[in-house]
């Protein structure tokens, strides 16, 4: 017998019909000799008519008291289920969150799930009773027992917390769409169903994944190795498998509040390459790119930073043993790149560094969670290591160091982040990088901005504590890039250091950063929010060169010039011109084979 946890969404139990045909659904898997806890979310827009509601009586509503008015709509669907499925003849229960003793924090609206205790879920599922939880809530630890909500993604969250605590064999979500789709349909109607994506994957595809499957279900699963099924409410197709490796023994309290960073990994075998002012336009990272993957020379980071006047500086690592020959490429390659431009080729430097290691922070807990970054940077600083180059993806964060400092540094962070250690990790062979393709699905994110701090001085903790201060005003930054070309001024190595954030953010961290602008001798800071981020993931990416070279060989067929690089290992992010973004996505889902014939058909 198959212990299974199933969610669905607010659209899925919209209506009586809607609310009954899931009861059949739920009465077949019964049949069939499974034990199933459903958690569901409001009847459609109810959600929304009760905010409606509290803004109509307050401008600024309480959030105690949101969190008592939020968590009645999902009674309503829990019991209306229950009641359609007793009518089947199957048993059933429904329970809020506080009765399935799903404990949290004591933060209304956006608490984190603590522990969930399943005695009462285990009585009712040996009585052979289907339970119908009403997601998005739980009750607050202490004496006090108030109700809370758990924010945005919170229905997700409560399913797949459950299908942890009970041990679940599968969490299936149900949703209005055939699954996870290889891009943003509403822009590419020719997008395809990713039949299956590894975890891993789908964190790094946050933005694309968001609205069908929250980043924080994604992180549960990850740490407690829950297989995920994304799966239409309106079709019996099998949809998206969200694939992780096997958890043995984790603890299951705290089951929400994982460390942010739960791996400190190094990589001593790198060695840096930097193009410098090279020029600033369309087709210079395909050319440079092309022509590496030409020669099959694997490339491990990249970063382009922001443009300076009209030249542009990109660096890349490489192993020990592909260097000599990657540096005899740059500079080759440098005459093609100041064809047809004023830019003079002896202004331009090829520069390497051999005696460098990269060092990672990596955790399914760092979305969202803003400071990680910040702390990792200043944990080096207090060590006295300085950051040579910065590359940030979802999940991770990599800087380039001095070998010589590399103990020192993976000792810091493992005593920074309680890392006890961060041994190799055996994954099974269905989860091995050669089993999955290059690149799984493209995202666009069009809600960033882009912020430059120009002539940062390049000492150690300056990244510490720019990064520092946007957190305690609680920005998430997302993609960080460190220039590297240094200029000199009175004296004083200096570097630009680019970011992004969310374009709501843009102005209070340009207003913070200029608080301390004059006390830190930082330059000027430029805001740009017309930008665009174009993403590829995909676990196939590593050891498979060329795939960085396609991706900017797409952009520059098009006349897109490329504003920012930075990568990880199964993911290669872009800034672009915001105008370009939709039609950038495009060409790149084309570029690696991803659109089908078929078009999939999604709500408005």
């Amino acid at each position: 017998m198959a212990m299974i946890v199933q969610k669905y969404g607010g659209t899925s139990v919209g209506s009586v019909e809607r609310i009954q045909a899931v009861a059949q659904r739920i009465y077949k898997r019964v049949q069939a000799g499974n034990q199933l806890v459903v958690v569901v979310s409001a009847m459609g827009k109810t959600t929304d008519t009760l905010v409606q509601l509290a803004n109509a009586i307050s401008t600024n509503p309480n959030r105690r008291e949101m969190d008592m008015l939020l968590s009645t709509g999902e009674q309503v669907s829990i019991s209306l289920l229950s009641m359609a499925l007793q009518e089947l003849g199957q048993p059933a229960v429904s329970l809020t969150g506080a009765q399935v003793g799903i404990v949290t924090e004591a933060e209304h609206s956006r608490a984190r799930i603590l522990e969930i205790k399943t005695d009462r879920l285990h009585r009712h599922l040996n009585r052979g009773q289907v339970i119908v939880v009403a997601g998005f809530q739980g009750v607050s630890t202490g004496n006090d027992l108030e109700i809370t909500t758990l924010g945005r993604g919170g229905s997700d969250t409560s399913a797949v917390a459950i299908a942890a605590a009970l041990k679940a064999s599968c969490c299936e979500i149900y949703t209005d769409v055939p699954g996870i789709l290889s891009t943003d349909p509403r822009i590419v109607p020719e997008a395809q169903l990713m039949p299956e994506v590894t975890s891993d994957e789908m964190l790094e595809l946050a933005s694309l994944g968001a609205k069908v499957l929250h980043p924080r279900a994604v992180e549960i699963a990850k740490n407690y190795g829950i297989p995920l099924a994304v799966r239409s409410s309106w079709t019996d197709d099998p949809g998206t498998q969200v694939m992780s490796v096997p958890v043995e023994d984790r603890p299951l309290v705290n089951l929400e509040i994982a460390k942010a960073v739960d791996g400190v990994a190094f990589d001593s075998d790198q060695v840096r390459i930097a193009m410098l002012h090279i020029p600033d336009r369309p087709g210079v990272a395909a050319k440079l790119f092309g022509e590496i993957a030409a020669r099959n020379v694997d490339v491990d980071l990249i970063i382009q930073s922001i443009h300076d006047g009209n030249s542009n500086d990109i660096a890349f690592t490489v192993t020990e043993n592909a260097a000599q020959q990657a540096q005899a490429i740059a500079e080759a390659i440098a005459p093609t790149l100041c064809e047809g431009t004023s830019q003079n080729l002896d202004d331009v430097a090829v520069m390497t560094a051999a005696d460098i290691a990269k060092i990672t922070i990596s955790g399914a807990g760092m979305i969202g969670r803003p400071g990680i970054a910040a702390t990792m940077f200043q944990s080096l600083a207090d060590a006295g290591i300085n950051i040579e180059m910065i590359s940030t993806s979802e999940v991770k964060v990599s800087c380039v160091i001095l070998q010589k400092d590399c103990d020192r540094a993976i000792a810091t962070l493992c005593d920074v982040f309680e890392i006890a250690s961060s041994p190799m990790t055996i994954i099974p062979a269905a989860f091995s990088h050669a089993n999955h393709p290059p690149v799984r699905g493209v995202a666009l994110d069009l809600k960033q901005a882009q912020l430059a701090i120009r002539h940062v001085p390049d000492h150690p903790g300056m990244a510490a504590k720019i990064f520092s201060l946007l957190a305690q005003q609680n920005i998430s930054v997302d993609m960080i890039i460190q220039s590297q070309r240094c200029r000199v001024l009175n004296g004083v190595s200096t570097r630009d250091i680019a970011f992004t954030v969310a374009q709501g953010d843009a102005e209070a961290a340009r207003l913070a950063l200029s608080g301390i602008a004059e006390r830190m001798s930082f330059g000027e800071i430029e805001v740009n929010p017309a930008i665009a981020k174009v993403s590829i993931v995909g676990a196939g990416m590593i050891g498979a060169p060329g795939v960085a070279a396609k991706f900017f060989q797409a952009l520059a067929d098009d006349r897109i010039n490329i504003q920012m690089i930075t990568t990880s290992e199964i993911k290669i992010s872009c800034v672009v011109p915001e105008a370009q973004g939709k039609q950038a996505l495009k060409l790149v889902h084309d570029a690696f084979d991803l659109a089908g014939t078929a078009k999939i058909e999604v709500p408005a």
